[in-house]
């Protein structure tokens, strides 16, 4: 059996493979409540035979919406809608996850296919955005985040704790923390965006606090039997790349030790002029030091998309899981496509039967 199809158990979620359908925002929601859209698109990812479907980034706080497009889970009237979410995952024999996180200063944003602009001030349906520092992400820019008080940042990390709350009451048994991607975890990590001279700024057991706090108040919600991880932008590429590096393993031992079970590898994107080395399987050099540096399951994506060099980074030992984004879009099935390139007998058994028995002769 190619390791990319043998199942993978953490904690008491076991996944039928190692494919993971990596979140990907969606940008339809409506004051955060998931609609027709998510329904159809996350039953597909399902029913495409992937392991693990991780719902898209969904906002702890209307104000940590990136546009105001994003799926949300910062009121209990929004359980209902994730929970079909997660059901019709489940159904479909795939583990239902979900990402919940805060764009910090990213926040208010059109949708990138509009731009990706900070919304107009005069906008009825523009907010102020929240950050460490009030340091706009575009130097010179008029778009100033609100430098967050300590109020702020407990209010912040309840909002965290509240969302994987409903979370789990919503039936999701996989929760990641979106810490990566220049969002507000990924903002107190990184000097470029945090400049606070208290006790979450400066040295980098201050700029990690935030994240050490909000696992650790996530722990204390989230059932101990599920998975609990993080997607954490474990590099930048800005000059500084081994200081970074260095950094982000350390802040991952401790985040293994408040609770932690797994990181998905991610980039950092923390300033707009990163010098981002854009490749197939451009993470595979850091994720794979990660896992045996800290102890922590790994996962990452990013142009992964052959699945011979993926069940090979898997067989060595390199990743534990891999996460497939826009390979998944242009292709659901892409598990089947897998299954046949890497010569399993009958590669439709990684789909449903009604599926699957259809395409059993395949040639």
């Amino acid at each position: 059996m190619p390791s990319l199809f043998s199942s993978y158990t953490l904690k008491s979620v076991t996944l039928r493979n190692r494919i993971v359908a990596s979140p990907m925002c969606q940008y339809m929601a409506q004051d955060g409540f998931m609609n027709d859209w998510h329904g159809g698109h996350y039953a597909g990812l399902a029913r495409g035979g992937v392991g693990l479907v991780i719902v898209e980034a969904t906002a702890v706080s209307p104000e940590g919406r990136i546009t105001p497009g994003d799926a949300g889970i910062w009121s209990d009237d929004h359980v209902a809608g994730l929970a079909a979410i997660a059901r019709s995952i489940k159904s479909a024999g795939a583990v239902p996850g979900i990402q919940i996180g805060h764009a910090g200063r990213k926040a208010g944003c059109t949708p990138p296919w509009e731009g990706g602009a900070p919304l107009d001030p005069s906008d009825p349906a523009a907010w102020e955005p929240l950050a460490p520092s009030a340091v706009p992400f575009v130097a010179g820019s008029a778009y100033v985040p609100k430098a967050m008080t300590l109020a702020d940042i407990g209010r912040v990390q309840q909002d965290f704790a509240d969302a994987a709350r409903r979370a789990a009451d919503a039936g999701f048994e996989w929760i990641e923390l979106h810490f990566a991607h220049g969002f507000l975890g990924q903002e107190f990590l990184s000097t470029h965006t945090n400049k606070r001279g208290d006790g979450y700024g400066g040295s980098l057991a201050n700029r990690a606090r935030f994240l050490l706090e909000t696992v650790r108040a996530v722990r204390e919600v989230w059932p101990e039997t599920l998975p609990l991880t993080a997607r954490l932008g474990v590099i930048e590429f800005s000059g500084a790349e081994e200081t970074s590096l260095a950094e982000s393993v350390q802040v991952l031992r401790w985040l293994k030790e408040a609770g932690l079970d797994l990181v998905d590898v991610g980039l950092a994107l923390s300033t707009p002029d990163e010098a981002v080395p854009w490749g197939p399987n451009m993470l595979l050099p850091y994720a794979a030091p990660i896992r045996s540096t800290t102890g922590l399951a790994v996962g990452t994506s990013w142009m992964i998309t052959s699945a011979r060099e993926a069940d090979g980074y898997l067989r060595d030992g390199k990743l534990d899981l891999v996460y497939i984004a826009r390979t998944l879009l242009a292709n659901p099935h892409w598990p089947f496509q897998a299954a046949r390139e890497l010569g399993i007998d009958d590669p439709a058994s990684v789909l449903p039967t009604p599926y699957g028995f259809w395409l059993n002769n395949w040639s």
